[in-house]
C-alpha cells in the first residue's frame, strides 16, 4: 500500500478492526519512511450475479429489488424492517455462496416466499398472489389450504 503522503510502497499495520458490521476491515497504516499514518479499507471482492428473467433477459442482481418487493407484501404488516433486511442478505448470501453466477428469477422468487413465510403469513400470500399470478379465487385457496398444512 503506498503512503497518501510521501508514494513510499511500504507501511506497517498499526491496528486492525471489523467495520460496517463485519463486512469490511479498517486497518491504521504508518508509513515507514515518513512515519505519518493513515487509514485503509479491505472488503471482500463479489462475483457479480445476474438474474435470468422469465423472458430470457438478463440483468445483475440487486439485492434493493429484493427488498422493496418484500416490502411492498409486508405493507401495514407488524414486520420489522430489520427482519425483512435479514432474509434479504440471507438470500443474497446463499446466492454469492452458489456455484452458479446465473440464477433464475424463479428461484429468487422461491427463495424470497420461503422467507416471508417464516416472518408473516399475510405478506406471504400477498407475495404469492403477484409472484404465482393467481387467476381465480381457487388457485388462492389451493395455496391458502397449503399454508395451512405446513
Amino acid at each position: 500500500m503506498k503512503c497518501p503522503y510521501c508514494a513510499y510502497a511500504e507501511s506497517k499495520v498499526v491496528d486492525s478492526r471489523p467495520a460496517e458490521e463485519g463486512a469490511t476491515i479498517r486497518r491504521r497504516r504508518e508509513c515507514l519512511s515518513c512515519q505519518k499514518r493513515f487509514t485503509t479499507y479491505e472488503i471482500m471482492e463479489r462475483l457479480p450475479l445476474i438474474v435470468v428473467k422469465k423472458d430470457g433477459s438478463r440483468q445483475t442482481f440487486d439485492k434493493q429489488k429484493l427488498i422493496n418487493g418484500m416490502l411492498r407484501a409486508c405493507e401495514k404488516r407488524p414486520v420489522p424492517l430489520a427482519d425483512i433486511t435479514m432474509v434479504a442478505d440471507n438470500i443474497e448470501q446463499e446466492l454469492q455462496n452458489s456455484l452458479e453466477r446465473e440464477i433464475k428469477s424463479t428461484e429468487i422468487g422461491e427463495m424470497i416466499m420461503t422467507g416471508l413465510k417464516s416472518l408473516d403469513e399475510v405478506a406471504y400470500v400477498r407475495f404469492a398472489s403477484v409472484y404465482r399470478q393467481f387467476r381465480d379465487i381457487n388457485s388462492f385457496m389451493d395455496e391458502l389450504n397449503q399454508l395451512l398444512k405446513d
